[in-house]
Order: structure tokens, then sequence, then C-alpha cells
């Protein structure tokens, strides 16, 4: 396991909910739901999943494009993200209980409280629990108090640290602003003023991604699909960060394309130890480029190893369908290969045993409850 010292980026109990509908039609969307990891200095994270799983939300959550509905975040030891949803639902817990609690008291001292020893003894548990449940509720407020503090500080000189390369290049691209408009943005939202720095680190990262200087004068609309990418990527690399998020960044290339970008963040992370979580749902690239993957269903991950055991040693239902789905180049070698499995959810049944994400061996960790576990265990040591 590597050393918790070189921990870039640590994910405790994340979620994003989000409301959609109106009236009593309204439902809640659980995207991101209690999901915990760390990213360590210089590797190469990876989430992956099918299409709505929640990874893009779990990034964009983490660099607070979205503000989590719950959970912590932590960049280079600093909370950078929290959210306050179970810090709100134990305050109203606390007071409900509270209010419970009277009430049960009440009804057992009922036509006693005439009696001066009775209403003492009263008097004296009706205190008691009030101050419990209100050293309670004090430190819910005190840690939302916390929370808030620390989300409202602008920390842009660590912020900047952390940045996103975006799954649509087209997208992602002001069509109104030039090349040099487009990365010089972060360098001016950081305060750098100067003209002349900007261009000379403007033109540096260009060549740093494979593009030329007078590259910088054009719109996006001018290049292709690949080179609209390097912008991106390029916009990312100029404020120099320690960690970026690549978000499906090949998805919308073509396959030669995507093999030039991938080399290229390769490069980076080998020339300047820049930390990458990557996101996609492309399981060969993943193989080819991760040093861990995390595996993500319905907004839950449900399991976590090194790459090599991982795809040597899946766990999980769902990964092993995953993973059976995988196409191969070799013709013969699929009309062969054994048919796809299937996931169907319905087959773990956590009404009274609930799951929670466990270390089935050192560094592999899959969500399943105890009987589950048991099971795995049994598989692993062969009996």
């Amino acid at each position: 396991m590597t050393d918790q010292k070189n921990v870039v980026l640590s994910v405790r109990h994340l979620k994003q909910y989000f409301k959609t509908g109106v009236g009593k039609s309204k439902l809640v969307v659980k995207a991101v739901d209690d999901v915990s990891f760390d990213v360590y200095k210089g590797e190469v994270f990876s989430l992956v999943g099918e299409s709505g799983c929640g990874k893009t939300t779990t990034g964009r959550s983490i660099i607070r494009l979205y503000e989590p509905t719950d959970g912590e975040v932590y960049f280079q030891g600093v909370r950078v993200g929290s959210g306050m949803m179970s810090l709100t639902e134990g305050i109203k817990k606390a007071k409900k209980e509270a209010a419970n609690f009277s009430a049960e008291l009440k009804q057992k001292y009922e036509g006693k409280l005439e009696d001066p020893s009775s209403k003492q003894a009263y008097e004296e548990e009706l205190k008691k629990i009030v101050e419990t449940k209100l050293s309670k509720i004090q430190t819910f407020r005190e840690e939302m108090r916390a929370r808030r503090q620390d989300n409202r500080v602008n920390n842009y000189e660590l912020m900047k640290k952390m940045q996103m390369i975006f799954q649509d290049p087209i997208a992602s691209l002001n069509p109104r602003m030039t090349v040099k408009e487009i990365i010089a943005e972060g360098l001016r939202i950081g305060g750098e003023r100067n003209n002349d720095v900007i261009i000379e680190k403007v033109n540096k990262v260009l060549e740093t991604v494979g593009l030329l200087p007078e590259h910088a004068s054009r719109y996006p609309h001018e290049f292709s699909g690949g080179q609209r990418q390097r912008i991106g990527i390029a916009r990312a690399l100029v404020v120099n960060p320690d960690f970026i998020i690549a978000d499906e960044p090949i998805s919308a290339l073509d396959v030669s394309i995507r093999a030039q970008v991938i080399n290229l963040l390769n490069d980076l992370r080998n020339e300047f130890g820049i930390t990458i979580m990557f996101i996609a749902h492309d399981l060969s690239v993943v193989k080819y480029f991760s040093d861990r993957v995390a595996v993500m269903y319905f907004g839950k991950m449900v399991e976590l190893a090194p790459k090599d055991e991982l795809f040597a040693n899946p766990k999980h239902p769902y990964t092993i369908s995953l993973l059976s789905s995988v196409p191969h180049p070799d013709p013969r070698f699929e009309k062969t290969k054994a048919k796809r499995i299937r996931y169907n959810p319905s087959m773990h049944d956590y009404s009274v045993d609930k799951p929670s994400l466990q270390e089935i061996k050192p560094g592999h960790f899959v969500y399943c409850n105890s009987q589950e576990f048991q099971r795995i265990q049994k598989e692993l040591s062969g009996s």
C-alpha cells in the first residue's frame, strides 16, 4: 500500500444528489452516493463504469463545479469542499429525539409532579436530556460553521493546483476567444498581469502539447478534434497544476488521435510528476494507462484495486460483467471467448445485512456485505 504521506487527494463519504421534477412528483437522484477513496502522488487513478454511473459528477464535485451534497474533499491535506446534509439531518434527529424523550418522561411522571421529590427527579432527568441533546446539536453546528468557512475561503494558490480536462473539446472552449485568451484565462484569474509573461507561458505550453506558437492567434473552430483537446490540456497545464482530473478526454476522438492524447498525458505525467484522475469507460485504455482502478455502478464504488490485480482477479459481479464485455482485436479470439456475463443487481440481498466497501486483501476493496465478504475470503484461500 502507498504511504499515506503521499496522498494528494482524499475523498470521504462524498454524496451528490440532484432534485428533479416538480411538486409531489419531485425525485432525488443519487448521482454519487457515499464514495470514499485516496489518490496518491504521481499515480494515474482511474474511475470506470457505464454511462450515468456518476464518474463525471464525482470529478466535478471534487473540483467544486458542483457543490457537494455531503462528505468532504481534502486536497494536499486541506479541506477544499464539503457538504452539509449529514449534519443537517443530525440536528433534526437530535431535536426529534429530545422531543420524544421529553414526551416519554412527561408520561412517566404524569400525576406525580405534585410530589416535591418526584418533581425534582423529573426536572433533573429533563435537564440531563436537554443538555445531552443540546451538546450534540452544538457539535453539529460548530462543524457546519467550520465547513462553511472552508467553503468560503477561495484559496487560489491551492485550487489552481487542481485542474480539469473536459470531455467535449468543442463545448469546453469558448468559440469567441482566441487560443491565447483561452489558455491565458487561468493565469489572469490567478493574478498575472504582465502580458509578456503571459505570451511566454502560453507559447511554451503550446509547444509542450505539440502545437505551435502561431496557433495562439486562431480560434477553436480552426482546429481538429485532437488539436482542440490539446488546447484543453494546455489550458490545464499553464498554471502548473499538481493534480489533473481528465474527464474522458479521448471519448470524442478518432482511435489514432486517442493514442496521441494518451501518450501526451503519459509524457506529461513522467516529465512533470503530475497526478492524474482519469475518468473513462474504455477499459483497454484504462488497462494501459492506470496504476489503480475504481469501478463505479449507480453512484457507488463497487471495487477498487491496483490495475493488474483488478483485471486478473475481479471479485464484484459488476466488475466481472464489465470486463467480460471488453472486445478483443483478434476475431478468432472473439469467436471462441466465453459469452458475455450479465450483471443482475437483484442477486444481492441487502435487506438486513448492509454492504460496505471492504478490504478483501491489501489494496483490493469490494463493495459487499459480511456474507459476501466471507464467500470471497473462501475463494481467495481456495477452500
